[in-house]
């Protein structure tokens, strides 16, 4: 057996591991964690100290933006629950959508505030959204969530300006205007499918426990009658860290890198400096209505906290095991591997980006090495777009997420399912994304060329 075969082997084995200790033998995810990724490091032939500073360096580098976003985050949802923002904008919602159709507009909703932020931080922005929709509505919480997740997806993996879709976007040479657009036109239809409709499906076919200890945190505790936020200063202040991040990444394109108020822009412009600012806004904005003491808000913050401890434990192990799968050299066994088929450039991208997506459990990691490894290839090639390569290579970094992912762990303990239940919901809307990406991608290039 080839050392490349032999590595590909471990990784498997790895990841069968770790869904059998966790949903056959109910060991604690982030036991599990730990342990499946030093043994991954071990059997694949990693120096054993090595093995242990990846496992740190990956639980450091994914908290060290998670941990801060999903804690900021998790407070301003908070404040928009206590002081009935998230009800006013779900009734609103309902009234202009209807009962029936509110996965739908909750799907359009997330895809166009996740363009400008990272998948994380719009998700921690609209989860309050989603639970008290769910609530009022009667919904299941997958059919609504699933409709979130996806729409936010979509945009993180094709649509720039997100940095793996710009980084594949240089490595392709592609013109940013055209991508958006090629962009638009495959991620609604696919977000969609993998959505409201595939969520209305599974949403009969998943029961999850009656108590969340997220949603109650993050749905509220105030009664229908009591005061809330008129619709739009709730609407705004949580779109707040949208705008910020928007106008930093079009201070760029207007005022140019090397004016004087761009550093400004890139600094309130960071995910982190907006929540916080979006934050400390609602704490004027939102509590205001509800004459909030500042012992209420201290109040908030602190009880909504709890139930993430876990939850980040978890992400943070997910990013360590992903980061020993990537440091014990598996992403470039399977990149090695690929190389050698003789296919469409189009789906080299995708077939790239789809294995090391698999292996390594990272999106980003997947994107910019397929663009990194197709690119020369794709140059000597005529006929291609380079915009339709960045969609391909993004529906394929969008595949098949499991247990190596960290979003995988951050939905499952958001929505309280167990491993199985985030298999089939989850993972399977992320591979529809990826697929339906993919066809539609090589239809547009039917009419699309270079």
């Amino acid at each position: 057996m080839s050392p490349e075969a032999r590595l590909l082997l471990c990784a498997l084995g790895a990841v069968v591991a770790l869904i059998l200790l966790i949903a056959q033998l109910k060991v604690h995810p982030f036991v599990a964690l730990v342990s499946v990724s030093l043994a991954m490091g071990a059997a694949a032939g990693m120096p054993l100290a090595n093995t242990v500073k990846a496992f740190q360096d990956g639980v450091g580098t994914t908290l060290g933006f998670i941990a801060v976003v999903v804690g900021l985050g998790t407070m301003l949802g908070k404040m928009m629950a206590e002081s009935g923002a998230a009800t006013r904008i779900a009734t609103t919602l309902i009234d202009r959508f209807g009962e029936r159709r509110v996965h739908w507009a909750i799907m359009l909703v997330a895809f166009i505030v996740g363009i400008p932020v990272f998948f994380q931080v719009g998700f921690v922005l609209l989860i309050p959204l989603v639970f008290t929709l769910a609530r009022r509505t009667g919904a299941s919480l997958i059919k609504i969530g699933l409709s979130l997740v996806a729409g936010l997806s979509v945009v993180h993996g094709m649509l720039p300006p997100h940095p793996a879709a710009m980084l594949a976007l240089t490595a392709y040479k592609a013109d940013i205007g055209r991508t958006i657009l090629y962009g638009l036109l495959v991620g609604l239809p696919t977000a969609a499918l993998a959505g409201p409709i595939f969520g209305s499906w599974i949403s009969k076919r998943i029961i999850l426990p009656a108590e969340n200890p997220m949603a109650a945190q993050l749905e509220g505790s105030a009664g229908d009658s009591a005061p809330a936020p008129g619709f739009a200063i709730s609407v705004f202040t949580v779109t707040v860290p949208v705008i910020l991040m928007l106008l930093s990444t079009l201070s760029d394109l207007v005022i140019g890198p090397g004016s004087t108020l761009t550093p400004f822009t890139h600094f309130v412009g960071n995910p982190i400096v907006a929540l916080l600012l979006a934050l400390l806004f609602s704490f004027w904005s939102l509590g205001r209505a509800r004459h909030f003491s500042r012992y209420d808000i201290m109040k908030f913050c602190n009880d909504c906290l709890a139930p993430t401890a876990a939850i980040l434990l978890v992400i943070g192990g997910g990013g360590g095991f992903n980061q020993v799968l990537v440091q014990s050299g598996v992403g470039t066994a399977i990149a090695r591997a690929a190389m050698s088929a003789s296919i469409s450039p189009l789906l080299l991208a995708w077939s790239v980006a789809t294995l090391i997506r698999v292996a390594t459990g990272s999106a980003t990691v997947a994107m910019t090495t397929a663009s990194g490894i197709v690119a020369p290839i794709a140059a000597a090639m005529h006929g291609v777009s380079p915009e339709l390569l960045v969609l391909a290579t993004g529906a394929g970094s969008l595949m098949l997420s499991h247990v190596n992912d960290a979003g995988f762990w951050l939905i499952k303990e958001f929505f309280n399912m167990s491993v199985p239940q985030t298999l089939k919901t989850w993972t399977v809307a992320e591979t529809i994304i990826g697929v339906t990406g993919l066809v539609l991608t090589l239809l547009l290039s039917l009419v699309v060329h270079a």
